[in-house]
């Protein structure tokens, strides 16, 4: 039985976790105003598959859409995603793209 991914938000260390198979990805970032710069995707090798990725990063989306503040991804995988999924250009600031 599959329990579901818990995101956790540690403002502490600024950054995103999520925990699976006793491994956890993060994503750094750094909130300025009402913006939040996604700096550094960092995913163990056992985890570092595209479906897992890619579940991370739209919980994190999702997350950051519910405060709504803008999102400025500056790490490239995170930039990649956003670029493929145009649903969530809605969230980059004004005159940004990508």
């Amino acid at each position: 039985m599959n329990k579901p991914l818990e995101l956790v938000d540690n403002k502490f260390l600024r950054q995103f976790e999520l925990s699976e198979k006793h491994q956890m990805a993060k994503i750094e970032y750094s909130l300025q105003e009402r913006k939040i710069f996604l700096t550094k995707l960092i995913v163990p090798d056992s985890l570092n598959n595209d479906n897992f990725v890619e579940k991370f990063i739209r919980l994190v989306l999702s997350d950051i859409s519910e405060r709504n503040i803008s999102v400025v991804p500056t790490s490239p995988p995170v930039a990649k995603f956003m670029r493929k999924n145009r649903r969530y250009k809605s969230m980059l600031p004004v005159g940004l793209r990508l």
